[in-house]
């Protein structure tokens, strides 16, 4: 999850902290965990203010695009417009992983992480890809998801949290600092 752009009457950690208890009081889905609270700089470089950044574990027995669905009930609900990819935000909260599905098929997934970054910030799927195609590649996911799972594993590329960041540019991994 993470924010760029406050909301009415919130703090950035104010608006996510909100956020994660609108998900939690909705029915079949159930707050775990939740990660510290990190700042990152936007993604892509210069596309607008710092962003706070946390991760959070939820159980449920909701298929997974019903949980995107509730999801974007939620960002909407804190007023979330989607302008343009990767635009600043209020809200984003992203469905990152479920578990060791792979969704919807190897195949697409191989494909979008492959994507070049140009066609990545234009193009989006069409559908939801799990778990996220891009998640390898960005510090602002994994510092606050080694938070609260390091030793999940990618089910496609067999790598844990820890690894995946650990992977990264020291620049990368630097970028991320807790509050």
């Amino acid at each position: 999850m993470g924010a760029n752009v406050a909301s009415t009457g919130r703090s950035l950690v104010g608006t996510l902290s909100h956020a994660l208890e609108s998900v939690a009081d909705c029915d079949r889905l159930t707050l775990t965990e939740r990660s510290r609270w990190f700042r990152s700089p936007a993604f892509p470089p210069g596309s607008g203010p710092d962003f706070v950044n946390g991760a959070a574990a939820l159980e449920t027995d909701l298929a997974p695009e019903d949980v995107l669905v509730v999801l974007h009930r939620v960002e909407a609900a804190l007023g979330r417009m989607r302008p343009s990819r990767w635009a600043p935000r209020v809200c984003d909260l992203d469905l990152i992983a479920m578990g060791d599905r792979v969704l919807p098929d190897a195949d697409t997934l191989r494909r979008w992480m492959e994507i070049d970054l140009g066609e990545a910030q234009t193009t989006a799927p069409p559908r939801l890809i799990l778990p996220h195609p891009r998640m390898h590649e960005r510090a602002f996911v994994l510092a606050p998801l080694a938070d609260i799972a390091p030793d999940w594993r990618h089910p496609f590329t067999g790598l844990t949290v820890a690894e995946m960041l650990a992977a990264l540019p020291e620049v990368e991994q630097s970028s991320v600092a807790l509050l």
